[in-house]
């Protein structure tokens, strides 16, 4: 009895199946006379528009399960039967099959969660925010945490000079807090870092704008970039590579680079600077791929995850960073 009652259900699955695959080349792998966005815009009584998935499941019948299974199809607005032609009507049975029709509305992808920037993260991650505190509190600011660097000494957060030192203007051991003040760091509990070094910025010259702190201790921070990953290693930027990275202030974004030696000047807040051979990057999509509080995001090749770049500056269309090798070198670091 047994074994009689799984070949009858393995046939009745056989001929579903078939059904389904049937109807679904019909109404679904046919292609559409709209573009998505028309498509998407209003719904349609015709079953090529209406229809969004055809499968296989329990049949309800008055809001019951019945314990039958049939061929279900899955529309966007489940019409009155009167309201709908003998063009326009579903079948109610396939080849003497049970069909089923439940509506779900428009099927759309979810995006991703993003995780918030700037909340307090531990281990603290490369794309949160982070800052110093101003010892005259004339501001109070928050940048972005960019990578894990080491070297014989220990580990450290890598950011710009503007983000960790003030534009040179604070001393070694000043704190450096996760999340930056700005975005409600607390300067009693929230020190992950003491600054060790920076490179001075120069009227004209200037190669990176880059700083490293000591961590306090080593499991306060990841080398995961939040949303990314960790990075691979370093590379080459190259015109038309295809990046993204992760900020305080913009999160992820994507972008071309456009040029890999533009040499610019950038408006500090104690002068303009001239920087040479700086990687220029435009947003995808038509999208800024920078805004104020990302400087200091690691930039990374899309696919490899390798970094390219430190963002450092922009403005409202373009962005400007280091190359990660001329960063590295002058801090005499390594990625972590």
């Amino acid at each position: 009895m047994s074994t009689s009652g799984v070949t009858l259900f393995a046939i009745k699955l056989t001929d579903l199946r078939s059904a389904k695959r049937e109807w679904s080349e019909r109404l679904l792998h046919a292609p559409r006379a709209e573009a998505f966005r028309s498509f998407a815009a209003a719904s349609s009584v015709a079953p090529d528009q209406n229809v969004v998935g055809v499968g296989i499941g329990e049949q309800i019948v008055d809001d019951k399960p019945t314990g039958i299974m049939a061929v279900k199809f899955f529309v966007r607005v489940k019409y009155p039967e009167h309201e709908l032609s003998k063009k326009t009507l579903l079948p109610k049975s396939i080849d003497g099959l049970p069909v089923d029709v439940e509506e779900t509305g428009l099927f759309r992808r979810f995006t991703p969660a993003m995780p918030n920037p700037k909340t307090k993260i531990r281990p603290a991650q490369p794309g949160c925010s982070v800052g110093y505190q101003d010892p005259s509190n004339q501001i109070v600011m928050a940048g972005t945490f960019g990578a894990v660097v080491k070297d014989n000494a220990g580990q450290y957060i890598l950011s710009n000079n503007h983000v960790l030192a003030d534009e040179s203007r604070l001393p070694a051991g000043a704190p450096i807090f996760q999340p930056g003040l700005l975005d409600g760091g607390n300067a009693n509990t929230d020190q992950i870092a003491a600054l060790t070094r920076f490179i001075a910025l120069q009227a004209a010259g200037n190669k990176v704008d880059c700083a490293i702190a000591k961590v306090t201790a080593n499991n306060l921070v990841s080398k995961d970039v939040l949303h990314i990953g960790a990075s691979t290693g370093t590379d080459d930027a190259a015109i038309d590579m295809a990046v993204h990275k992760f900020g305080r202030t913009t999160s992820y974004t994507v972008g071309q680079v456009k040029s890999i030696d533009t040499d610019v000047t950038v408006g500090y807040e104690t002068g303009n600077f001239t920087f040479q051979e700086q990687i220029i990057i435009v947003g995808s999509a038509g999208l800024p791929f920078s805004a104020a509080g990302d400087s200091g995001s690691l930039i990374l090749q899309r696919g490899t995850n390798k970094a390219v770049g430190l963002l450092f500056a922009g403005s409202n269309t373009h962005t400007i960073a280091n190359h990660i090798g001329d960063v590295l070198q002058a801090l005499k670091v390594t990625l972590a």
